[in-house]
C-alpha cells in the first residue's frame, strides 16, 4: 500500500510514523524544507519539499501509484485542491482532507465534496470533533474521556481511580465480580505512572491509575459509582475561548442542554461581538483576558461546576484552568496541543485533557484500516487503539471460544454487538461472523490482530483501487 501525506506538521508526521511502522510506503510533502527534512531523517518515510497542491509535486510524490492521499497542511484550500488534483489527474482511489473553516463545513457546503465537484471521500474537522468530544465529557462528568461505539450501543470510558470511594482499588480484575455482581464491564487498558498496558485477570487496580472501561450506556452511572465517581452533570459552565471550538461547543450545549447556564470569555473584542451575535440570549459573552482574576470573577468561574478552556494557546488554557480551579470551580477540561505537557496535567488539578491532534489522528487511521473497521480511537499515541470491527467469515476470530483461539498478547475483546444485543464476553464466548467486535489492540500486537480479523481471501487494509 502506498500513501501520500500532505503536511509534515505534528498530525502529518505522526500519521506518517504510524503508517511506516506498519510497513506502508509513505511519502510526506511539505513546503517547509526543514519540516520535510526532519520527517525524512526521523522516520522510515520519504520527505519531500514542495507545495502539496501543485500537480508536478504530487506526481513526484508518487500519486500515480498511490492508494490514498491524506491532506493535513495548515491551509484548508491547499488540502482541498490537493485532493482535487489527486483525483482528477492521478485517480488516487481515496482522498482525506482536513478542513477547519466553518464556511466549508456548513450543511449547504457539503455539496462541494460530491464526486462530480471536489471529490473528497473524508472531510475531517478537528474543531467539530473536539467540540463533540467535550460535549460527551460534560454528559459524563466523572470521566476524563468518553467515546460512543457501535452506534451508541457501547461506551468507552476513561476513569481516574484517585477517589476515596473507589471500591475496586487494590483488587485484581478477577475479583471484580465479588464486589460487583454481573459487572457488565471490561477494563481494557490501565495507565500507571505514565505507562499503559492491557491488563489480565491477575492485575490489580491501584490508587491513581487511569483505567479505560468498556460498558453499555445504561450501565455508565453504575460503573462510575463503583469507581467512586458520582458527580452531577454541570449546570453552570464557563468556556474560555470563543474560537471555532468554543462557539461550536456553545451551540451544541444550547441545542442539547438548554438547562446549562453558559458564559464565554473571549480576548478579542471583534470575535466576542461575533460570538454574542451568533448565540443571542443563549449565553453571556464577556470580552477580556481569562488570565485576569477580575475577568474570571465577573464570569463567576469559582461557582461554576466546569470550566472548559479551548483557546488557541496551550498556556492560556492551562493557567486559566488552574486559576478557575483555585477560585473554587469543581472541574476543568483543557485543550492542549503539546504532548510534552500531558504528564504534568494531573499535578495541576486539571481533570480532563483534550488533544485535537489525537482526535484527528484517530479519525484518519480509521480510514486506513480495513473496510470492516468502522470506528477507531487512539489511546495514548505510542500505546494502541480501541477498534470496532466486523467479524469476518473464515477469520481466526470466529474459529472458537475466545479463550481457545489464541488472541495475541496486547489484544483484548471488550464487547460484542450481535444485532441489537450487547455482550460483555467471558472466555467461553464465541464470536460469530457478522458480529461487531470492540477490541483493545496495542501497536505491538497490531499485525497479529490484523491476522485475526481478516477473513479468508481478505486483505486487512483497504487498498483496492
Amino acid at each position: 500500500m502506498k500513501i501520500v501525506v500532505c503536511g509534515a506538521g505534528q498530525v502529518g508526521s505522526t500519521i506518517a510514523r504510524h503508517l511506516a511502522n506498519e510497513g506502508i510506503d509513505v511519502t510526506v510533502v511539505d513546503a517547509d524544507a526543514g519540516q520535510a527534512r526532519r520527517v525524512d531523517e526521523s522516520y522510515e518515510v520519504r520527505g519531500m519539499v514542495g507545495h502539496a497542491s501543485h500537480p508536478e509535486v504530487l506526481e513526484r510524490a508518487g500519486c500515480r501509484e498511490a492508494d490514498m492521499l491524506i491532506a493535513v497542511t495548515r491551509s484548508d484550500e491547499v488540502n482541498m485542491v490537493a485532493a482535487q488534483v489527486a483525483y482528477s489527474l492521478f485517480r488516487v482511489p481515496r482522498r482525506i482532507a482536513r478542513v477547519r473553516h466553518h464556511g466549508y463545513l456548513d450543511p449547504y457546503s457539503r455539496a462541494l465534496y460530491a464526486a462530480d465537484q471536489m471529490p473528497i471521500d473524508v472531510v475531517i474537522s478537528p474543531e467539530l470533533e473536539v467540540a463533540n468530544g467535550i460535549a460527551r465529557r460534560l454528559r459524563t462528568p466523572g470521566a476524563f474521556d468518553t467515546v460512543p461505539l457501535a452506534e451508541g450501543r457501547v461506551q468507552l470510558l476513561g476513569i481516574h481511580t484517585d477517589t476515596p470511594g473507589c471500591i475496586l482499588t487494590g483488587r485484581t480484575l478477577g475479583e471484580v465480580p465479588q464486589v460487583m455482581p454481573d459487572p457488565h464491564m471490561i477494563v481494557v487498558a490501565i495507565v500507571r505512572d505514565g505507562t499503559a498496558f492491557v491488563p489480565r485477570g491477575a492485575d490489580r487496580i491501584e490508587r491513581g491509575d487511569d483505567v479505560y472501561v468498556v460498558t453499555e450506556p445504561s450501565r455508565v452511572d453504575r460503573v462510575m459509582a463503583v469507581f467512586g465517581h458520582e458527580e452531577r452533570v454541570a449546570r453552570r459552565v464557563v468556556i474560555v475561548g470563543g474560537g471555532n471550538v468554543g462557539l461550536n461547543l456553545a451551540k451544541m450545549l444550547a441545542r442539547e442542554a438548554p438547562y446549562v447556564r453558559l458564559k464565554i470569555i473571549e480576548n478579542s473584542r471583534e470575535r466576542a461581538e461575533f460570538v454574542s451575535r451568533e448565540l443571542g440570549d443563549r449565553a453571556v459573552v464577556l470580552h477580556g483576558d481569562a488570565l485576569d482574576n477580575d475577568v474570571l470573577e465577573e464570569a463567576n468561574a469559582g461557582s461554576a461546576e466546569t470550566v472548559v478552556a479551548v483557546t488557541n494557546d496551550d498556556e492560556t488554557n492551562i493557567f486559566s484552568s488552574v486559576l478557575a480551579k483555585r477560585m473554587g470551580c469543581k472541574r476543568a477540561i483543557t485543550l492542549v496541543n503539546k504532548t510534552s505537557y500531558e504528564p504534568i496535567m494531573p499535578s495541576l488539578g486539571i481533570d480532563a485533557v483534550v488533544s485535537p491532534n489525537a482526535i484527528t489522528i484517530s479519525t484518519i487511521l480509521r480510514h486506513v484500516r480495513h473496510r470492516s473497521v468502522s470506528a477507531l480511537y487512539t489511546l495514548r499515541e505510542e500505546f494502541g487503539e480501541v477498534i470496532e470491527a466486523k467479524a469476518q467469515a473464515g477469520s481466526k476470530l470466529v474459529s472458537g471460544p475466545i479463550n481457545q483461539i489464541g488472541l495475541p498478547d496486547g489484544m483484548l475483546i471488550g464487547a460484542v454487538v450481535r444485532g441489537e444485543q450487547v455482550v460483555i464476553p467471558h472466555g467461553d464466548f464465541k464470536v460469530h461472523a457478522g458480529d461487531s467486535v470492540i477490541a483493545m489492540v496495542t501497536y505491538k500486537a497490531l499485525k497479529k490482530a490484523e491476522a485475526f480479523l481478516a477473513g479468508k481471501g481478505s486483505d486487512f487494509r483497504s487498498d483496492e483501487r
